[in-house]
C-alpha cells in the first residue's frame, strides 16, 4: 500500500520553516504549544475563510501573529477597526502583549488552503462539484501552477451513499523534497452532511527559484560595476 505524508510536514525544517517560531524550556513548552493552538482556533473562528496560514513568533515581551490571507481588507476593517479589536481580544485571552500583522497572498488561485476554502464555499451554495473542481484546476494552471490534485469525499451531489471523487492535472511529485508542493484541507458544511476537500498544488521548484534570484542579484552586481559613460566635451 502507498504511504502518504502531508507535504508541508514532510518539508518542514528542510525546505520550509516552522509555523511556530520560538524556543522554550521543557516546563514552558507544553503551555506555549497549547496557547498557539488557542490563538489559531480563535482567529479561524472569527475568520472561517480567507486565511492561508498563521505564523506565530514569540519574544520575552510580546507575541507576534502573522496572518497570511487572500482577503486582508476583511481582517483589517475600516481604518483598522477589526484588527485592533482582534488584538485586544487576543490580549484578553492570553494575558500577554500581542501584535497582529497581516500579509497578503499574491496569488490565491495557487494557494492550496485558499483553493480548498473557495471550493467549500461554492459547494455550500449548491454549485455542481464537478464544475467547481474543473474551474479550480483551470484557474490554478492558468496562474502558473505546475500541477494540481483535488479529492472530495462525502455525499457529493446529495447522493445517498458517500463516495470519493478525485481529479488531477499536471504533475504532483509527493516524494520530491525540492518540489514546492502545498497542501490544503477544508470541510464544506452542506445540508446532506460534511464534505472533506483536499488540495495538492505543485508551484515549481524551491531550488530553481533560489537560483533565479541569485542570478538576478549577480547580474545586478555586474551592472553596478560598469563605469558610467562620460559625455562628449
Amino acid at each position: 500500500m502507498g504511504q502518504k505524508v502531508r507535504p508541508t510536514g514532510f518539508r518542514t525544517g528542510i525546505m520550509i520553516d516552522w509555523q511556530s517560531q520560538w524556543y522554550a524550556g521543557k516546563k514552558e513548552y507544553g503551555e506555549l504549544l497549547i496557547e498557539d493552538a488557542r490563538i489559531r482556533r480563535f482567529i479561524k473562528k472569527k475568520h472561517p475563510t480567507g486565511i492561508s496560514k498563521i505564523v506565530i513568533e514569540r519574544t520575552r515581551e510580546k507575541v507576534v501573529v502573522h496572518i497570511h490571507s487572500g482577503r486582508v481588507g476583511q481582517i483589517i476593517g475600516k481604518k483598522g477597526e477589526k484588527i485592533d479589536k482582534l488584538t485586544k481580544q487576543l490580549e484578553r485571552l492570553l494575558h500577554r502583549h500581542v501584535e497582529v500583522k497581516t500579509i497578503e497572498v499574491a496569488k490565491p488561485e495557487v494557494d492550496a488552503q485558499l483553493v480548498a476554502q473557495d471550493i467549500a464555499e461554492q459547494l455550500e451554495k449548491r454549485v455542481s462539484f464537478r464544475r467547481t473542481m474543473k474551474n479550480a484546476m483551470q484557474k490554478a494552471m492558468e496562474n502558473g501552477a505546475k500541477g494540481i490534485r483535488l479529492q472530495l469525499s462525502g455525499r457529493l451531489g446529495g447522493a445517498e451513499m458517500a463516495r470519493c471523487e478525485k481529479a488531477m492535472e499536471g504533475s504532483i511529485p509527493l516524494s520530491t523534497l525540492r518540489a514546492r508542493v502545498e497542501y490544503g484541507f477544508h470541510e464544506a458544511k452542506t445540508a446532506q452532511g460534511h464534505i472533506g476537500i483536499k488540495v495538492w498544488i505543485n508551484n515549481g521548484d524551491y531550488l530553481a527559484a533560489e537560483e533565479t534570484s541569485d542570478g538576478h542579484d549577480a547580474q545586478a552586481r555586474q551592472v553596478s560595476k560598469k563605469p558610467a559613460r562620460q559625455g562628449k566635451r
